[in-house]
């Protein structure tokens, strides 16, 4: 089965992210370029997690911020898009990030946990959180999103 086998618009948010993710075949999405790993979907909330390397570096050394952003985007968006019907659609319209730690750049994972905190009808908030392999808190964040009904 590919993505192309799967008629989109009849499902729920939660069941298209999964569909998408488990297919062999899966259309391309950002997470690809950072080798981002689903770990978990369920109904508002999302786990997804990278690993360092070298070329994620600012130039300190450490990993760029933009790395846990773009993290902390993905979970929170999808965290919501779990929580949406069949052919409802989202968009994200602010993001905050605050930076807790740097994480280096050698191969760890960094977990991102993203959690719907309202779904309202044009709008819906999450928060989500990046930790690293030893539980510590690199970053936090918030997210709106708005809902094309």
């Amino acid at each position: 089965m590919t993505s192309t086998d799967i008629d989109l618009a009849s499902l729920s948010g939660l069941e298209l992210l999964r569909a998408t993710f488990s297919v062999p075949e899966r259309p391309p999405f950002i997470g690809d370029l950072l080798g981002m790993e689903v770990d978990e979907l369920e109904h508002g909330k999302a786990v997804f997690a990278v690993r360092t390397r070298p070329d994620f570096a600012n130039p300190l050394g450490t990993t760029h911020g933009g790395i846990c952003a773009t993290l902390l985007d993905s979970v929170m968006a999808c965290a919501v898009h779990t929580t949406l019907d069949a052919g409802v659609g989202y968009t994200t319209l602010e993001l905050k990030v605050n930076y807790i730690r740097s994480a280096p750049t050698d191969g760890r994972r960094l977990t991102a946990t993203g959690t719907t905190i309202h779904v309202g009808r044009t709008t819906a908030t999450a928060e989500g959180r990046v930790v690293d392999e030893d539980g510590k808190l690199v970053a936090h964040a918030t997210t709106t999103c708005a809902i094309f009904r």
